[in-house]
C-alpha cells in the first residue's frame, strides 16, 4: 500500500485529532480569526517536537515524477540555497519547509507515522511548476500554508491569493499581530510585533527562509523587506475585538 492511499485511510483520524487534540488550537477554517489565536497557531508550529525515522527521508523521484528532497541533516547540495537541518531518530524542533505543504501539527505527525516524506526543499523547478510542482507524498508545511492555517483559511492559498483577501496598509508602521508582509509568487512573513520604538525591526514567524528548511521565528529590518519590494496586508476577517 503506497503512502498516499495510507494517509486517505487516516485522514478521519487525522481530522479528529485536529479538532479535539490537548493543546485544542482550532485549525478549522473560519470567517473570522482573532490576533491572539493567529499567534497562537504560529507559535506551535515554531514549538512542534517530531521523532522521524530514516523512512521520512527522500533524496530523488517520487512516485507521481515529482522531484523530493527532504531537508535532513545531510542534504548539502552546493547549488542549494542552504543545508538540510533535522535528524532522523532524534527530537526535533519546528516544522519542516514543505513545497506546497499544508499540514497541521497533528496531520504531520500523522503522516510521518505512515512514512510520508519529511518535507521538500524549494527549488527553482518548483517555482516554474506550482502547484504541478508538489510531491503528495510529502509533509509539511510552505509559506504561505503557513498564513493560511494561521488565518484558519479553508485551503492554501498561494501568496500571489493572499492579498485579495487583504486590506494593503498605507505603511509597515501600521502592521499589529497578524497582519502580513508579503511579496506576490516569492514569499510571505507573519508580523509579530515592532522591536523598536522607530519601527525599523520587527519580529516574524516565517517558513523556509534562511538558516533553516523549517518554520522560524526572528528578527527582520523593515529596510529589508522593503528594499525587496514586500508589502504590509491586514486581513478581512481578522476579528475587531479580542
Amino acid at each position: 500500500m503506497n503512502r498516499f492511499i495510507t494517509w486517505c485511510l487516516l485522514l478521519f483520524t487525522a481530522a479528529c485529532a485536529s479538532r479535539h487534540s490537548g493543546d485544542k488550537l482550532d485549525f478549522e477554517s473560519s470567517h473570522s480569526v482573532s490576533r491572539q489565536d493567529i499567534l497562537k497557531i504560529a507559535e506551535a508550529y515554531y514549538r512542534h517536537r517530531w521523532l522521524p525515522t530514516e523512512a521520512n527521508i527522500f533524496h530523488g523521484v517520487d512516485d507521481g515524477g515529482i522531484r523530493v528532497d527532504t531537508p535532513d541533516i545531510a542534504y548539502n547540495d552546493p547549488a542549494a540555497e542552504r543545508p538540510g537541518w533535522w535528524l532522523a531518530n532524534k527530537k526535533n524542533t519546528g516544522i519542516p519547509y514543505m513545497w506546497g505543504g499544508f499540514d497541521t501539527p497533528s496531520t504531520f505527525d500523522q503522516k510521518l507515522s505512515a512514512g510520508f516524506y519529511a518535507g521538500d526543499i524549494y527549488s527553482s523547478e518548483k517555482r516554474r511548476l506550482l502547484d504541478d510542482g508538489v510531491s503528495l507524498q510529502g509533509c509539511g508545511i510552505d509559506c504561505s500554508g503557513f498564513i493560511s492555517r494561521c488565518w484558519r483559511l479553508e485551503r492554501s492559498f498561494s501568496t500571489r491569493e493572499l492579498p485579495a483577501l487583504s486590506d494593503e496598509l498605507s505603511s509597515f508602521a501600521e502592521l499589529q499581530p497578524g497582519d502580513i508582509v508579503n511579496l506576490s509568487n516569492v514569499h510571505c512573513l507573519l508580523f509579530v510585533k515592532f522591536l523598536d520604538s522607530e519601527h525599523k525591526r520587527f519580529l516574524a514567524y516565517e517558513t523556509g527562509s534562511p538558516p533553516s528548511w523549517k518554520v522560524l521565528k526572528h528578527p527582520i529590518s523593515v529596510e529589508y523587506v522593503k528594499g525587496l519590494g514586500y508589502r504590509p496586508y491586514r486581513y478581512k476577517n481578522i476579528a475587531a475585538i479580542e
